[in-house]
């Protein structure tokens, strides 16, 4: 598939089915999401694999669209806040990389923020210095919504002189 057509066909899953995607595979992904820009190859992102019994205590209201796995996703700060903010965008580029790889594979993804409250990061144990940028939830789709309507993109151009 080329990457425009990988792009605009990949979709936000809400229900997947219950079989496991192999935990190689994953990693596989996580390998090519490493790829991402990261300014000063900062490389900020930090993987948890979430097991069950902490799954449980997460109380999304979905239980993430009963995905076989989830990962929470981590960005170290940096040394400045502009830094932090650098290191947020780059992660924000793996996760999109993660995304696109599961994809072109059959496997769905959902990026749910899972109100990224102080209970969660206790949770997860996130470090103080890092970041929560959301749980993963990965697996086959149950169903493939269809696309969501967009903003023109000739809306959202502004051309300076």
């Amino acid at each position: 598939m080329k990457t425009i057509e990988l792009i605009k066909s990949r979709r936000t899953i809400k229900k997947f089915r219950p079989e496991l995607v192999d935990e190689n595979l994953v990693k596989t992904w996580l390998d090519a999401a490493a790829m991402a820009p990261n300014h000063r190859m900062t490389e900020p992102w930090e993987i948890i694999f979430i097991g069950p019994k902490t799954r449980g205590k997460l109380n999304h209201k979905t239980n993430f669209g009963n995905a076989p796995t989830l990962l929470a996703v981590l960005s170290r700060h940096g040394a400045t806040k502009v830094e932090t903010e650098e290191n947020f965008a780059a992660t924000a580029c793996f996760i999109q990389n993660f995304n696109l790889a599961a994809w072109s594979e059959g496997v769905g993804t959902f990026w749910s923020s899972i109100g990224i409250t102080e209970q969660n990061r206790v949770l997860l144990e996130v470090p103080d210095h890092y970041d929560l940028l959301g749980v993963l939830a990965i697996g086959y789709p149950e169903m493939i919504p269809d696309p969501k309507p967009r903003t023109p993109i000739e809306n959202k151009l502004k051309f300076l002189p």
